[in-house]
C-alpha cells in the first residue's frame, strides 16, 4: 500500500511539476493598458495610466535613443503628427535621464502636445510587453483595448490604420 501512495505522489509531482505555464507575453494576456509609471524628460514629473486622457487613443513606443530603427519612426511620426493629433503617444525607454533627454532635445519633442516621453527605470514596459526588437509600439483604442502591436518594420500608414 506504501509503494502505491508513494508512487501516486512522485507521479502528482511530476506531472505538476513538468505541466506547461502560461507562456503568452502580459500584453496579450491582459489586453489593456497596463498600470504603469515613468519619469517625464521634459521636466522630471511622474506620468502614470491615470493621467491618460481617457476620452483619445494611446499608442505605447518602447523605443532606444541609440536604436536606428528608432530614430527612423520617430522622424517619420514627427513628420505625419498631424494624422496623429487627436492620440497620446507615450514613448518610453529605460536608459539613463540625460541619454533619453538628448534624444528629446534633438527631435524636438516639447513641441509636439501629443508626445510624452519618459524613463522607464525598471522596464517595466519592455517585461510587459516582452520586447525582443526596438521600437515596440503597441495601438490601444480610446477604451485602452489592445488594438494592434507593431514593431520598426511597420510603417506610419500601418500605424494609422490601427487607430
Amino acid at each position: 500500500m506504501r509503494k502505491y501512495i508513494l508512487f501516486l505522489f512522485i507521479t502528482c509531482f511530476h506531472i505538476s511539476a513538468t505541466a506547461q505555464s502560461d507562456s503568452a507575453a502580459l500584453y496579450l494576456r491582459y489586453p489593456t493598458i497596463p498600470y504603469f509609471t515613468i519619469t517625464k524628460i521634459a521636466d522630471s514629473s511622474r506620468f502614470a495610466k491615470a493621467d491618460l486622457n481617457k476620452k483619445k487613443a494611446t499608442i505605447i513606443f518602447i523605443f532606444s535613443p541609440d536604436c536606428g530603427h528608432c530614430q527612423q519612426k520617430i522622424k517619420e511620426l514627427i513628420a505625419e503628427n498631424t494624422r496623429f493629433k487627436k492620440v497620446q503617444i507615450v514613448m518610453a525607454s529605460p536608459l539613463e535621464h540625460q541619454i533619453i533627454k538628448k534624444f528629446y532635445t534633438e527631435y524636438k519633442i516639447a513641441d509636439y502636445s501629443n508626445i510624452i516621453m519618459g524613463r522607464d527605470p525598471s522596464y517595466f514596459f519592455g517585461s510587459f510587453y516582452s520586447i525582443r526588437s526596438l521600437p515596440g509600439i503597441f495601438v490601444y483604442d480610446k477604451k485602452g483595448r489592445l488594438i494592434k502591436s507593431l514593431d520598426g518594420k511597420s510603417s506610419i500608414d500601418e500605424i494609422a490604420k490601427a487607430l
